[in-house]
């Protein structure tokens, strides 16, 4: 049966205290940037980027991220670039893996907006078949923009759900019952914001980083709720550098992109270990950190 809170007051006390545990994943997916560009504008982010990627210096930056997520302990497997697929390499967006409520993986395909991205979700739909996952569509028949919108909460059978611009709200129904967890729903306020991961990064069981501006009312209250801890993130570093699409890793790295002195100061005053890096040339399209990998359960 599917649970789905849209506000504070339809929450049970003590939701998450009834969520089944949940690893915290140490395998991430990465997509090598082999055909990475900007050939359109699907986001605000891109617009004025069209041919304007540097491809040498998106590699090098790329293998950066690669090398930094394995210093933090992280393992990173590859699947192959699609010709034709420039998008491929923000790896958030294409599926949506978990583990179900036996306990087996699920890998839920994506059904994206634009239709040069569709031609991405077949080549993950067979690397999480050959590695153990059972695949599946959903039902439903509405965008669905994966691991970018539906965002799990570290340690918990719990996901928090954006939508606005991408993913729609009825898809979630089908996302909690599949996986047999609670979603808590979030409406984003701005097309700059298009998908969850770019203004809520969840950090640990407790703490969340995330830019208030870019969350509807009801769901800002969701997160004062829930969390424990609420970093807020400067709204100049979540428009300008996508501060909220950092990356945690193990409860206690966590990797964002470069230049952002407050929302950085703000994650090593509460105890994190903060690795910077260099995704500018992706920030072109509008990814950043979180976009560039995908949780392997």
């Amino acid at each position: 049966m599917a649970e789905v809170h849209d506000r504070v007051d339809s929450l049970p006390d003590g939701l998450l205290g009834r969520c089944r545990t949940m690893p915290l994943p140490v395998r991430l997916l990465m997509c090598p940037p082999e055909y990475f560009d900007v050939c359109d504008v699907k986001n605000p982010l891109m617009e004025g980027q069209i041919g304007k990627v540097d491809r040498a210096r998106a590699r090098a930056q790329w293998e950066q991220l690669k090398a930094t997520f394995e210093a933090c302990g992280a393992t990173v497997e590859l699947i192959e670039p699609e010709p034709g697929c420039e998008d491929m390499v923000f790896c958030a967006n294409q599926t949506l893996p978990g583990l179900d409520a036996d306990g087996q993986r699920l890998c839920l395909l994506s059904r994206m907006k634009h239709e040069s991205r569709r031609r991405e979700v077949p080549a993950f739909a067979r690397w999480f078949e050959a590695h153990g996952y059972r695949v599946e569509l959903l039902r439903t028949e509405c965008i669905f923009e994966g691991s970018g919108d539906a965002i799990w909460h570290p340690g918990r059978g719990l996901i928090w759900g954006g939508y606005g611009f991408r993913t729609e709200p009825q898809a979630y129904e089908e996302i909690s019952e599949r996986f047999g967890v609670p979603v808590l729903r979030l409406k984003l306020t701005s097309d700059r914001f298009y998908h969850l991961d770019t203004a809520f990064c969840p950090l640990d069981e407790k703490t969340v980083l995330y830019d208030p501006p870019a969350i509807a009312p009801e769901g800002r209250a969701l997160i004062e709720r829930v969390f424990e801890r609420v970093i807020e993130c400067p709204h100049e570093d979540a428009v300008e550098r996508l501060a909220c699409n950092a990356t945690p890793i193990g409860g206690r790295h966590v990797v964002i992109h470069q230049g952002s002195e407050r929302t950085v100061r703000l994650l090593r005053d509460a105890g994190y270990e903060v690795h910077e890096v260099d995704t500018g040339e992706f920030l072109k399209s509008g990814g950043s950190v979180f976009c560039m990998k995908m949780y392997v359960f």
